[in-house]
């Protein structure tokens, strides 16, 4: 593989207009596709497989037009202290407000808060439910506009009005996060290369790519049904591993220059042997988006596919456009270091070399083969892992010297990293998971007052209804059995309230609703949904009626269930996947095996400071977090993806380094410490990168959002500075050559992808003609 990517980079290189002008193209006819395509809405939301998604089909079909699923709101009124919702002035304004919320072309009903006797006991609170015949997720803008002009209108009148429910529900906005990503990145790169020119570089293919994959995404949104949340994903995903490739092709064709090659030859051994990692990498974070269809949701499988999508476009532009685009920099792209006299002696190596070709070497190519034999020489002392002295004129990175340690003490590193990440890891014994409701919401927000309204008007439990489901088509006594389900619902713990049974026209299927005491989010409410549903088991034994329980509670409940119960499988699946491909790279049993582990002790970690946070209240001021409560359900499986992926990344790029030394003759210590001198300083600028585009989300008023910002940022940190940069050395060192084990059928039987370029160095020792290279593919 990597001679083929070598020869690949230096095509692109030299062909950088044809190449350049693909990726323009590409990225015209994606964005002329998005342009002229048909807007799509938001993606339909199913789950499959659950009971309240069955009970959501059995209503569609036996209620015809009820819209089962559809969007609903509460618009609550609270009277001026003092007086009645009652009084005849608040209730001729209740009153127009609800005739002004049936006018929407997408909604389904209003019921009139007097007719319906949704009043509070003390008469000061009352609220209006709106039926949409759409779901919150299809929902026009122009039918929320309308509710919030409705509601906006009441409260000019006097009134206190809030809105709740899901038809408020948007997908939240995050581009000034982004933005501020970018910019950090920004930095960071001027930081990393010294040259504006160098940093630009992967910021223009990163926002190339997404904007090829995002547009595309767009373009097949209504054919598809992607919907306008599947992107979301994508652009996170690609904006990070688009900047992250990029990074270190760069970073190793600067390294390339610094020890005297051509820049075309350059650009084409940087391809070669980090465009070979990059692959590989790549690989990682496709398996761990597209395992992501192991839930059945299909929605988060649209959204894996299509990030993934972008994910292998970001790695076509690192290994073609990334080169191109060297190419058009020219000299402005400094080598690493400006590394002038091991420069000078290299390129007087391979002059001494081209003369001595095939003759005897004269006393001219001798003198300037010595000179090349003392910069080597020079170079790989500054590999040393510990004792060797550094060339003169040169001082060890931070990066050498950090490494140095870790070979020196691996022992101490290394139960000091373990234990504290241990540390960090307890509060996620305490985790509890559940889906976000409206009270949940910031105090800030008129879901969440509407929330609290109801809840002083009705009781915590009235936020969150259940709505249970009796087919009695089987049954020899339909009204019988609803009357024996109701009875039943009504002696559980927890009931406030239960509602005649409402028949459809057939008279085979009846709605009863079920107002539990406690909130939604509460063990006590997903207790009761249990036993409803264990009753409904002995009520279809005795009378062939079936119960089944669904409303938005019940959804969030089972929607939470199911992402539980494909966390394991789902994670044995990418990290098997995984542990298998990266066998393949670093030709090794305990490599990659210490790479699984330790993604398993940071995402534990990470899980473990989620809960602190946003479940024990730890720096909730300080994080902005007004409210805390269960654990997003989608949290662990989403943290699993993601960070996977990202942490194989930073496991391939820098232990890639240290198996090309290995294998280019350098000691297992000293390897290590090669690794790190060409990689950490590559891979912190790529976490500090990271970190920085997801801590932008941290600030955003969605505590869904805060919590995924926040998440991924400290397993990035986790990931990135603890595992990568400690553990991992600390576990090589003590390992020594048995880290680079492989039994020898093995062996045999695996592929040889050359990752780290062992057959360029043979070509080289050859003296196989560069010219003939770019001819054999050209051919091809």
């Amino acid at each position: 593989m990597a001679t083929f990517l070598y020869k690949a980079g230096r095509f692109a290189f030299r062909r950088r207009h044809f190449v350049a002008l693909i990726w323009v193209a590409l990225l015209t006819l994606a964005g002329v596709g998005a342009a002229s395509a048909p807007a799509a809405g938001s993606t339909s939301f199913s789950v499959p497989g659950t009971e309240a998604q069955k009970a959501f089909d059995l209503l569609e079909q036996r209620f015809p037009g009820m819209s089962a699923d559809g969007a609903t709101a509460r618009v609550v009124f609270k009277a001026p202290k003092g007086e009645k919702i009652t009084d005849a002035l608040n209730k001729a304004s209740v009153e127009k407000t609800v005739k002004e919320l049936g006018k929407g072309s997408e909604v389904s009903s209003v019921a009139d808060p007097y007719q319906a006797k949704a009043v509070s006991k003390d008469g000061t609170i009352a609220y209006a439910s709106v039926s949409y015949k759409v779901s919150s997720m299809e929902l026009a803008d122009s039918s929320r506009d309308a509710l919030k002009a409705a509601a906006g209108h009441a409260r000019d009148a006097g009134l206190t009005v809030e809105t709740g429910g899901d038809a408020l529900s948007t997908t939240p906005e995050t581009g000034a996060s982004e933005v501020i990503g970018i910019a950090i990145a920004a930095v960071v790169l001027v930081i990393t290369f010294g040259s504006l020119i160098a940093a630009g570089l992967p910021l223009l293919t990163a926002l190339i790519g997404v904007g090829i994959g995002v547009s595309t995404i767009t373009a097949l949104a209504s054919a598809l049904d992607l919907g306008s949340t599947t992107s979301t994903l994508a652009t996170m995903i690609g904006l990070a591993v688009g900047i992250d490739y990029a990074l270190f092709i760069v970073s190793r064709y600067r390294g390339e220059l610094a020890e005297g090659r051509e820049r075309e030859d350059a650009a084409g051994r940087a391809v070669g042997t980090a465009g070979s990692a990059v692959v590989f990498a790549g690989l990682t974070v496709v398996i761990a988006l597209v395992g992501l269809s192991v839930v059945d949701i299909p929605m988060l499988t649209k959204m894996g596919v299509a990030a993934a999508g972008t994910v292998a476009v970001a790695v076509l532009i690192a290994l073609t456009l990334i080169p191109a685009l060297l190419g058009y920099a020219g000299r402005t792209v400094k080598p690493a270091g400006e590394r002038s006299k091991l420069l000078g002696g290299a390129r007087a190596a391979r002059k001494a070399k081209a003369a001595t070709a095939g003759s005897a070497p004269s006393a001219t190519s001798a003198s300037s083969a010595a000179s090349a034999s003392s910069a080597t020489s020079a170079s790989s002392a500054g590999s040393a892992p510990s004792g060797t002295p550094a060339p003169a004129g040169r001082k060890p990175n931070m990066g050498t010297r950090w490494a140095s340690f870790v070979v020196r003490r691996p022992i101490a590193v290394l139960v000091l990293a373990v234990v504290g990440l241990g540390a960090a890891a307890i509060p996620a014994t305490s985790l509890e998971l559940g889906l976000g409701d409206d009270g949940s919401q910031p105090t800030s927000t008129t879901q969440r007052r509407a929330y609290d309204l109801l809840s002083e008007g009705f009781g915590a439990g009235f936020n969150g209804p259940l709505t249970v489901v009796v087919d009695t088509k089987a049954s020899d006594d339909p009204k019988g059995a609803v009357g024996k389900v109701t009875d039943d619902i009504k002696g559980l713990e927890d009931v406030v309230t239960v509602t005649p049974a409402t028949y459809n026209k057939a008279g085979d299927t009846a709605i009863v609703t079920v107002v539990p005491k406690s909130k939604p989010s509460s063990a006590s409410t997903e207790d009761l949904v249990q036993s409803i549903r264990d009753k409904g088991t002995e009520i279809t034994t005795d009378t062939d009626a079936k119960v089944l329980v669904t409303g938005s509670t019940a959804m969030n409940i089972d929607v939470s269930q199911k992402l539980n119960d494909a966390l394991l499988p789902y994670l044995i699946l990418v990290v098997g996947l995984a542990f298998l491909l990266l066998i393949v790279v670093f030709r090794s049993i305990l490599v990659p095996l210490k790479a699984a582990l330790g993604f398993l002790l940071s995402v534990t970690a990470a899980l473990g400071a989620v809960v602190a946070v946003f479940q024990w209240g730890w720096l909730a001021g300080l994080l902005g977090v007004e409210q805390t409560g269960p654990v997003m359900s989608m949290m662990p499986i989403f943290m699993v993806g993601v960070v996977f992926g990202l942490a194989m990344d930073y496991e391939v790029f820098l232990v890639t380094r240290m198996r090309e030394a290995y294998v280019h003759g350098e000691k297992p210590a000293q390897a290590v410490v090669t690794g790190f001198r060409h990689g950490a300083r590559v891979v912190t600028a790529a976490a500090v990168i990271m970190m920085a585009v997801f801590s932008g989300f941290i600030g955003s008023s969605e505590s869904m959002i805060k919590m995924i910002g926040f998440g991924l940022a400290i397993a990035v940190f986790f990931d990135a500075f603890i595992v990568r940069m400690a553990i991992v050395p600390a576990v090589l060192a003590l390992l020594g050559k048995r880290a680079w084990w492989l039994p020898k059928w093995l062996d045999r039987v695996l592929p040889n992808v050359d990752v780290e370029g062992e057959g360029l160095r043979t070509a080289d020792d050859d003296g196989r003609g560069r010219d003939e290279d770019d001819r054999e593919l050209v051919r091809a």
